[in-house]
């Protein structure tokens, strides 16, 4: 069995599909939802399909490594970021190296870096008047957005498209993408603490 923990800092839609893909399968589990919001509703959704939960201070985050002994106790294999706003700190880069990945609303290496998140992605794309939008999932490392990427979808984005429309086409790649990927992943890796 290989494990899963889940970095999220809102609703949690990404989440959610994620727990739901893995919820019947024998080899892998999410068996951590961590963030950085105690008022987050993605913590309820953990809750109540038994995933246990951590909530991360700043400096739990940055000032120790907390949150390391907490991974090694849920026995976890792989990080999935779910829209989970905090840059990774080295130690957890290094720990989790090839093994912590991100899902972003755009293809990177466009739109991508600080403060590019949520609509702030689509406003820019939509700005830009480009043609096609989509998804990148990609390995985290100490810079936003630039770690290697895994996998990229994409999407037309006609001309009389709001942001929000375009949002809401990427989310549905999102949710229809993130969690095959991620078990392609964890199939590919070794059990991190065997």
């Amino acid at each position: 069995m290989k494990n899963i923990a889940i970095f999220a800092s809102g609703t949690g839609s990404n989440a959610r599909k994620i727990v739901e893909y893995f919820k019947e399968n024998p080899n892998f589990s999410v068996k951590l939802l961590v963030s950085n919001r105690a008022d987050a509703p993605v913590l309820d959704m953990a809750t109540e399909n038994g995933i246990a939960t951590l909530i991360l201070s700043r400096k739990m985050f940055y000032e120790s490594e907390e949150l390391l002994t907490a991974l090694q106790q849920h026995d976890i294999d792989l990080i999935a970021l779910a829209g989970f706003l905090w840059l990774a700190p080295p130690y957890l880069v290094k720990a989790y190296e090839g093994r912590m990945v991100n899902i972003h609303p755009a293809l990177l290496p466009a739109f991508g870096g600080r403060g590019m998140h949520g609509i702030h992605v689509h406003e820019a794309v939509k700005k830009a008047g480009v043609a096609q939008s989509g998804i990148t999932i990609h390995f985290v490392n100490e810079k936003y957005d630039s770690g290697s990427i895994l996998f990229q979808a994409s999407c037309p984005i006609a001309p009389e498209d709001t942001a929000a429309d375009i949002a809401r086409t990427v989310l549905q790649l999102e949710h229809r993408h993130y969690a095959p990927v991620l078990e392609e992943l964890l199939i590919n890796i070794p059990k991190l603490h065997s």
